[in-house]
């Protein structure tokens, strides 16, 4: 989805702590405080029959019940409700049904996100550049209309529907929002990238004309001498879950500490000097579409996707711009797999001789299927299994049938090709703000390590 995703109290949280915690002496005070209350209402003098040890007669989460602190940041409360709010997201976006045991270390490092996430609005607020409530409905109602293709009460009950809130989302956004501010105001105006630099870049640029770059996909996360093996660990289940069919963009979203998490983890276009010698030698060796990792890496764990490659400054044939028509057919609920069989061939048979382009949505309705029609789709735009078909495909050539039962069978004619210009690179300003943003990103996993690192964490 390609973008982003809890407003507490903080005065009711705090006060809810200390009623769990009264000490003798607050019992006393309130004692005598009851006692003067009921001088000024006989009303209140009737007593309440309330045991010594109240024991909570109903089992599970009532909606209005009390969820207790699973770790209280700075004086700040993250609920269990925190968690499961935010992990019905990442759920739902993933189709993968997960163990319990995957399911509870999926919790924790989501608990670790949420405790980060804190420290970032914190010292937003701290810093006197705080997130308004106005600013996080602005970007829930655009997320909801470019993300989801919904209004924000569609998007209100969606998350309802999946075991989450908008409140958990918004919480989400607000965090996201405050730690760009952070590095707006406290790092990127102490970044400064020379002009020789950045022609020294465009230098290096040409030089390498014809080398490949890499569009690749990063899962990162940090680590120390003491807690390696664990993070390693965890760094191999959120692989597992990945292969198994997980979203490498929800999962880099939750589980990724570089600032580009909030992207999906895409680092864009690179070239393999630009990367760490260690995601270098690997990214060198992968196919698109392929994930590799843990890859070990001073300071922590990478795993990495590559979405995509190209020769630099040299015309690529994925970004040809093709012209389609799609033909479809839908099968209807409860049809067996032998009779939907049986209908994909005989709609198979009859696109052969659809008459080329101009004769397609004559000869479709006596096919009983549907046109669409695309004159402007990318051929790297397209799913991995269809690029190579339709980089050779002729004018008028269709593809073989694909789809399943319950999405139905369609094929792609081609009616037209662009081929693609030469390449001609990032700009002299485009490639500055490239090095500046890398700088940046350096600089926050240091920035938020530095706010773990002083931060008053209580864990339950």
């Amino acid at each position: 989805m390609g973008v982003g995703l809890r407003a507490f109290s903080r005065t009711a949280c705090a006060l809810g702590a200390m009623a769990l915690t009264v000490t003798p002496v607050l019992a006393q005070v309130a004692s005598d405080a009851a006692q003067a209350a009921n001088r000024e209402d006989p009303g209140a003098t009737q007593p309440l029959d309330i045991p010594a040890q109240p024991q909570v007669f109903t089992s599970g989460d009532t909606g209005g019940g009390f969820r207790g602190a699973t770790a209280i940041v700075n004086g700040d409360i993250i609920t269990g409700t925190d968690i499961d709010h935010r992990l019905a997201i990442v759920l739902a976006a993933n189709e993968t049904e997960l163990s319990p045991e995957d399911r509870q270390r999926l919790r924790a490092q989501i608990q670790t996100n949420l405790i980060d996430e804190t420290l970032q609005i914190q010292e937003a607020t701290a810093s006197e550049v705080p997130v308004s409530d106005a600013e996080v409905e602005a970007t829930y109602n655009r997320v909801s209309q470019q993300n989801f293709n919904l209004t924000p009460a569609e998007l209100d009950a969606y998350l309802e529907s999946i075991g989450s809130s908008p409140r958990s989302m918004k919480q989400q956004i607000r965090g996201e929002l405050a730690w760009q501010r952070l590095l707006r105001r406290n790092i990127a105006p102490f970044i400064n990238v020379s002009e020789e630099e950045v022609q020294e870049r465009l230098d290096r640029l040409e030089a390498d004309k014809g080398t490949e770059e890499y569009r690749v996909g990063e899962i990162f996360l940090s680590a120390t001498s003491e807690n390696a093996a664990a993070v390693e660990q965890r760094a191999q289940q959120v692989m597992q879950q990945i292969q198994q069919g997980g979203s490498f963009v929800a999962y880099a979203r939750q589980y990724s500490e570089a600032s580009t998490a909030a992207v999906g983890g895409d680092l864009g276009w690179v070239r393999l000097g630009t990367l760490p010698p260690e995601l270098a030698r690997t990214a060198a060796q992968m196919q698109q579409g392929q994930l590799v990792g843990p890859i070990p890496l001073t300071g922590g764990y990478s795993i990495l996707y590559l979405i995509d490659k190209r020769q630099v400054l040299v015309s690529d044939p994925k970004d040809a711009l093709l012209s389609l028509k799609q033909i479809s057919i839908a099968f209807p609920a409860g049809i067996s797999q032998d009779e939907a069989a049986a209908r994909a061939e005989r709609f198979s048979e009859g696109v052969q001789n659809l008459g080329g382009c101009g004769g397609v949505n004559a000869a479709a309705a006596q096919l009983g299927a549907e046109v669409v029609s695309n004159d402007n789709v990318r051929v790297r735009d397209l799913p991995a299994p269809l690029q190579d078909t339709m980089m050779t495909l002729p004018p008028g050539g269709v593809t073989q049938p694909f789809g399943s039962v319950e999405e139905g069978v369609r094929v792609l004619m081609l009616c037209g090709r662009s081929e693609p210009t030469a390449a001609s690179g990032p700009d002299f300003d485009q490639l500055m703000s490239q090095i500046e943003d890398e700088r940046i990103n350096k600089r926050a996993q240091i920035y938020l390590r530095d706010l773990r690192r002083d931060a008053v964490i209580e864990y339950n």
